[in-house]
């Protein structure tokens, strides 16, 4: 339970700590490299709290809102990937 509480704490803090250094980089192509490890991040917070559900460790009422909101953080980081991948493309 506690490496398990451990890995969805730093999962959980990776996702805005790598969209804020990605941000203060230099260039768009750096920005979006962060991104895409914040959307990874996010991607493995989803996949502990599906397992907490699945093995007890939590339940569904607890698990659900949560789930909601990586999927809508998901939304939001993709969004911002393809407006920087536009701006990459108008760019070039």
């Amino acid at each position: 339970m506690f490496g398990l509480t451990s890995q969805m704490r730093r999962a959980a803090v990776s996702v805005p700590s790598n969209t804020a250094e990605g941000a203060a980089r230099h260039t768009t192509k750096e920005f979006l490299t962060f991104l895409y490890i914040a959307r990874g991040s996010l991607a493995e917070l989803e996949t502990q709290l599906r397992l907490t559900r699945a093995i007890g460790y939590l339940p569904d009422d607890l698990v659900s809102p949560a789930l909601a909101s990586t999927d809508e953080v998901g939304r939001l980081l993709t969004s911002v990937i393809a407006g920087l991948k536009r701006r990459l493309a108008r760019s070039k």
